[in-house]
């Protein structure tokens, strides 16, 4: 259950009125913008994701993107987001917790799960597996992306924003990481 409680659509006002709005009109109303646009500001600063979405999209494909973002958010523990992306993989025909990957979306698998593990420790060598197929530009809009992945992350598991109605029967789906556990306070 949530932490704070959703504004209802009547509530909003102003800009985040007119988001929400849009949102609805194209059917994009979604938990996590119902808390986002408590603040539009806040609403705005992540939506940025979509545009960090789109920029990786161009660079890796849908399939490595999704994979990506798959990796950060499991690796992170956001049921939320984890079950977007295990959504987003069964649509590509993919099953969550089976399936090939070729180099490359290893390679963005690895640095997702290095991002959040530790972003100080993202090694050499992952780094040079990943210029033979990105380049330096490339590179800095698959990491932007990660940062901005483990954002939403964040403020979906801290806040503990309720999971879709559409997302609610992949629930049994989610495999929390159990990675920290192993690390001593």
């Amino acid at each position: 259950m949530a932490r704070v409680e959703l504004k209802q659509p009547q509530e909003l006002v102003g800009e985040a009125k007119q988001a929400y709005d849009a949102l609805d009109a194209a059917g994009k109303v979604t938990n996590m913008k119902l808390v986002m646009l408590q603040d539009y500001g806040i609403y705005k600063a992540f939506m940025g994701w979509y545009d960090a979405w789109e920029s990786l999209e161009k660079v890796v494909g849908l399939r490595a993107a999704t994979i990506y973002a798959h990796s950060i958010s499991t690796t992170n523990g956001c049921l939320l987001c984890s079950l977007f992306f295990i959504s987003d993989l069964k649509e590509l025909g993919l099953d969550p917790h089976d399936f090939e990957v070729s180099e490359n979306e290893k390679l963005l698998q690895e640095l997702g799960q290095q991002i959040v593990k530790d972003p100080t420790k993202v090694s050499d060598e992952l780094f040079a597996g990943l210029r033979k197929f990105y380049t330096d530009e490339e590179i800095i809009i698959i990491v932007g992306f990660g940062a901005q992945m483990q954002a939403t992350n964040n403020f979906n598991s801290v806040l503990g924003v309720d999971v879709d109605k559409r997302l609610l029967p992949l629930k049994p789906e989610f495999h929390p990481a159990t990675w920290r556990e192993a690390l001593q306070a």
